[in-house]
């Protein structure tokens, strides 16, 4: 693509992030005087993209209202975030875009396909030849994670409502997924849980999101075994000559969640209908059993202790722990700060 076209394909990108822009902030934008930037409008006019001309003080320029944009440009992020939200299903897996579902998903992800740049679309194509979930979909899948493994042999929590995304790099993400698909070696920049940084090769057998995160799993030459790494602890990647073979059988989304170990097993008696507390329980990996009687016994496996109060605060319904005993003092402690944060009624 030439420059002059890149350009104007940039000035129509930020038209189609909405507003009015002026002229001088339009050509600021795309490295141009005010003369060619009003050349760009007049080549984005010519074809027939709608830019309409807003004058005074606050004038500028500016899409007419409803136009559907083509041509169709997406950063890496972006199509990776589109593709999966389309094909992952109408709830999306834990951590994941939600999307919608049915021959309307299909359609939409099919022309996605059709317009991205060649080498995007074989990328993506091996993240989604690759990937595999712990679990099915939920009603209610929780949001991003938060960091905390390092390997199998590792603990991992499951992710607080709250807590920021640790979703890798795209670009990483998708070479991991390539180099599963075409059976190449990765060398791995990688930091383990206690800080040190190590370099080693995988055989990468699969990309798998679990409770909100990702992880690739494979044999790693440092231990000689099958192992599991948190993408989000990989500094890089880079694909080496050769290639292996999977064992038999082999089940990426089996070794990840065979592989984690966690700290605490929670035991809470809730007084709620078991589907009642499902719907509001907002959590991947947490089981809920029916005991009769309007009570449920909720189930999850967590490192750290802090936000679980808060989910269960979340589900509206009375409730008694059963186990660990540390969990009642968190609990305290949120009453606590619930209370102080209460503001008197002004007189």
């Amino acid at each position: 693509m030439t420059r002059p076209t890149a350009r104007v394909l940039t000035v129509l990108e930020v038209l189609q992030s909405g507003g009015t822009r002026t002229a001088a902030d339009l050509a600021a934008r795309v490295g141009v005087d005010e003369r060619t930037l009003r050349r760009y409008i007049e080549h984005l006019i010519d074809l027939e993209v709608p830019v309409e001309s807003v004058r005074g003080r606050y004038g500028g320029y500016r899409l007419a209202p409803g136009f559907r944009m083509p041509p169709l440009m997406l950063t890496d992020e972006e199509a990776l975030a589109v593709l999966l939200g389309l094909t992952t299903g109408p709830s999306g897996p834990s951590g994941l875009p939600a999307g919608p579902s049915g021959p309307a998903a299909e359609s939409a992800a099919a022309k996605v396909r059709r317009v991205l740049p060649r080498p995007l679309a074989t990328r993506l194509e091996g993240l989604l030849a690759t990937l595999e979930f712990t679990s099915p979909p939920s009603s209610s899948p929780p949001p991003p994670p938060s960091p905390s493994l390092a390997s199998s042999s590792s603990s991992s929590p499951l992710p607080p409502p709250s807590s920021p995304s640790s979703s890798p790099e795209a670009g990483l993400l998708l070479r991991l997924a390539s180099a599963a698909r075409d059976r190449r070696p990765v060398a791995l920049d990688y930091t383990g849980r206690e800080g040190r940084r190590s370099t080693r090769t995988l055989h990468p057998y699969g990309i798998v999101a679990h409770a909100g995160r990702w992880y690739v799993t494979g044999a790693d030459s440092a231990s000689g075994e099958v192992r599991t790494f948190r993408l989000d602890r990989i500094a890089g990647a880079g694909v080496l000559a050769g290639t292996f073979e999977v064992p038999a059988g082999f089940s990426p989304a089996g070794q990840v969640t065979g592989g984690v170990a966690y700290r605490h097993e929670v035991s809470v008696v809730v007084d709620g209908p078991a589907e009642l507390v499902r719907r509001r329980l907002r959590v991947s990996g947490a089981t809920v059993d029916d005991l009769g009687g309007e009570r449920a016994r909720v189930r999850l496996s967590a490192e750290r202790l802090d936000w679980v109060p808060g989910v269960l605060a979340g589900l509206g319904l009375p409730f008694v722990v059963e186990h660990p005993d540390e969990l009642r003092d968190h609990v305290r402690d949120l009453a606590r700060r619930l209370d102080a944060a209460v503001v008197p009624r002004a007189e």
